[in-house]
């Protein structure tokens, strides 16, 4: 089912992209972020792979898929701080989401403040799923959007920059994004270890 799913995904995206443009990008890189599952290690690697083919520009497809991601961010965000709890007791299941996820997510912020909002861009799932919590426990807005923008950034870059250089070959793109998603969530565990040691006093975020 899996395997069955992934074809598909990639089928879509591919198609997608390749008919609708950077308009695609964008729209495809908001569903992500909107907690639909369109992954993004489809989406940006394969856009790469048209830059390198000469359809697409650099710069324009990192744009493309960093705003798509930044409103979707900001419509999950909406959501939490408007709906909260009660949003995810209905839904939650429906978007593959666990009350103990949340409250792991509540936990994460008390921890490591507004900034766990910028790490968790560069990590699988969490990226996702992290917009939702954050307007649920008030994140500062701006600092939300700043951090998510910065985050997202350097996850497109990469993503696109990697379809680049493997060009006709991004088809292989998936595993190479698992081993790079691996070797960032080791350095993110060191740098949140150290962060957690040098820092005395936690930020607190109220459910209002």
């Amino acid at each position: 089912m899996l395997v069955s799913f992934l074809e598909f995904a990639v089928n879509f995206v591919t198609s997608t992209i390749k008919s609708g443009g950077y308009i695609s990008v964008f729209l495809l890189m908001v569903l992500e972020s909107a907690l639909i599952p369109v992954p993004s290690e489809i989406i940006m690697p394969f856009s790469g792979f048209l830059v390198s083919d000469g359809h697409f520009d650099f710069w324009s497809v990192v744009l493309a898929g960093t705003l798509g991601n930044l409103i979707g961010s900001l419509l999950a965000y909406y959501v939490g701080l408007k709906l909260g709890y009660s949003f995810l007791r209905k839904y939650g299941r429906l978007l593959m989401i666990k009350m103990s996820h949340v409250r792991h997510a509540e936990k994460f912020f008390h921890k490591y403040g507004e900034a766990s909002v910028f790490f968790s861009r560069l990590m699988p799932i969490v990226r996702t799923f992290i917009s939702l919590p954050a307007g649920m426990f008030r994140v500062n807005m701006k600092k939300f959007i700043i951090y998510t923008f910065f985050g997202s950034l350097a996850w497109c870059f990469i993503l696109t920059y990697i379809g680049v250089v493997l060009r006709e070959n991004w088809a292989k793109v998936l595993d190479y994004i698992h081993r790079l998603e691996l070797a960032l969530l080791i350095v993110l565990f060191v740098l949140f270890l150290h962060f957690t040691y040098r820092k005395r006093k936690p930020a607190t975020y109220s459910l209002g």
